[in-house]
């Protein structure tokens, strides 16, 4: 059964869909059958495996809205060797559309519950706020990994995600846990992200994984070829660095599986 892991934050720009399509393109790479779940409305994820959003004849809107499942939606990339769920701005108009339906929140968890035995690892890639389509994803996830910029205002958003993480697992999704803080954009050079780093270190310990994101330019390159970095340019910082995020996260995952 899949490990299903929400990658979440509700600012922008802190490199959240990057490390899901390089996270789900690490461990693809490294054998585990792996799907992509693009949930958010702006399909940057489903572009940056190579997928044209705006040309979908069915995305997660559809199995959101029940007309389909997962195993119709789904696109394999074979360059990638992984599976994608599509997204594009459809799925904007299933954020409204679900407010009227009941137990709305589950609707994810229980379409991911009929292909997860398929799977090593579902990696989501929620939306930049904390809506309907996140709250889906958060019911639906076994764990949370939150991107971080080291930066003075991405802690003050950092306070809102963690508590709407505990609200979840209070009403909708109890054995919700916190996957881990890892650093993205870091600069080493630079005096605030070093203490911003000693915060987030000093708060949550053994939660801020020891792999850092380096700022990079051909993280930033890589999208607009529709690909992963790893394969735009395996041997930049940023390539290593995320096959180095991939390897400490199951590591972490086989002393928990130990423990």
């Amino acid at each position: 059964m899949a490990r299903i892991i929400a990658i979440a934050n509700q600012k922008g720009g802190v490199g959240k869909t990057t490390t899901c399509v390089n996270l789900a393109s690490a461990l693809a790479d490294m054998k585990y059958r792996t799907l992509l779940v693009d949930f958010d409305p702006q399909g940057n994820a489903s572009v940056g495996c190579g997928i044209d959003s705006r040309a979908l004849e069915i995305s997660a809107y559809d199995v959101m809205m029940g007309k389909c499942g997962v195993a119709d939606a789904k696109v394999h990339v074979d360059d990638l060797g992984m599976d994608v769920l599509p997204s594009n701005g459809d799925l904007t108009a299933a954020e409204v559309s679900l407010l009227q339906v009941d137990e709305r929140e589950y609707q994810l968890k229980l379409a991911l519950e009929k292909v997860a035995p398929q799977y090593a690892w579902i990696i989501i890639d929620c939306p930049p706020s904390l809506n309907m389509l996140t709250l889906n994803a958060l019911t639906a996830a076994n764990s949370v990994l939150i991107p971080m910029q080291c930066e003075y205002y991405a802690l003050e958003g950092l306070a809102s995600l963690l508590e709407t993480i505990e609200q979840v697992r209070n009403s909708v999704n109890p054995g919700l846990e916190i996957e881990g803080l890892v650093r993205t954009m870091h600069d080493s050079r630079n005096n605030l992200s070093g203490a911003v780093s000693a915060q987030l270190l000093e708060h949550f310990g053994e939660r801020v994984y020891r792999t850092m994101i380096p700022r990079n330019v051909t993280v930033a390159e890589a999208p607009s070829h529709g690909l992963p970095v790893l394969r735009y340019d395996p041997s930049s910082r940023g390539a290593l660095a995320y096959l180095g995020l991939a390897g400490e996260m199951l590591r972490r995952n086989r002393k928990r599986q130990a423990g």
